[in-house]
């Protein structure tokens, strides 16, 4: 049996938080599935992203993991778990901890981040397949306004 297309009219009719977890869901799973199998995590990416002055940290310093936790708490999953993830990082050598418990990238970790980093453009292209970028920019748009609509900032 074949379920017939849903027309525009039936579309704008649905409830767009549920499409929108629906969404974030699926694209979550997929950029993790695929990072699992470049054999690291995406907890992992961020922590060597937020402690490397070449990426999302200004000035390079270490950070506390409570830090770190902080500076990463609207993207976190309440499954994720920073300590686990840090001492993973701190066995491979991509990180190590001062006296005072501040984690640092090394250099083994800024190379492991600038690889990762690489596979980011296929990921993103998997995921825009068929969409053009105008209706991305649309899409977006509109979520943003949806933001403000709700009392958010979507910021």
């Amino acid at each position: 049996m074949t379920t017939p297309p849903t027309t525009d009219a039936e579309l704008a009719a649905q409830p767009a938080g549920y499409w929108t977890g629906m969404a974030y869901e699926a694209i979550i799973s997929f950029i993790r599935d695929r990072q699992a199998e470049l054999g690291f995590t995406q907890p992992q990416f961020w922590l060597l992203r937020n402690l490397s002055k070449n990426d999302i940290s200004p000035d390079g310093r270490g950070m506390t993991l409570s830090e770190l936790q902080q500076a990463m708490s609207s993207y976190l999953r309440p499954e994720d778990d920073l300590g686990k993830e840090a001492e993973v990082l701190l066995e491979r050598g991509r990180l190590t901890r001062d006296a005072e418990g501040r984690l640092w990238i090394t250099a083994a970790g800024e190379e492991a981040r600038t690889g990762l980093q690489q596979h980011t453009p296929a990921i993103r292209d998997h995921i825009h397949q068929g969409i053009d970028d105008a209706d991305y920019v649309t899409t977006l748009k509109v979520l943003q306004q949806m933001i403000r609509n709700t009392g958010g900032s979507p910021v």
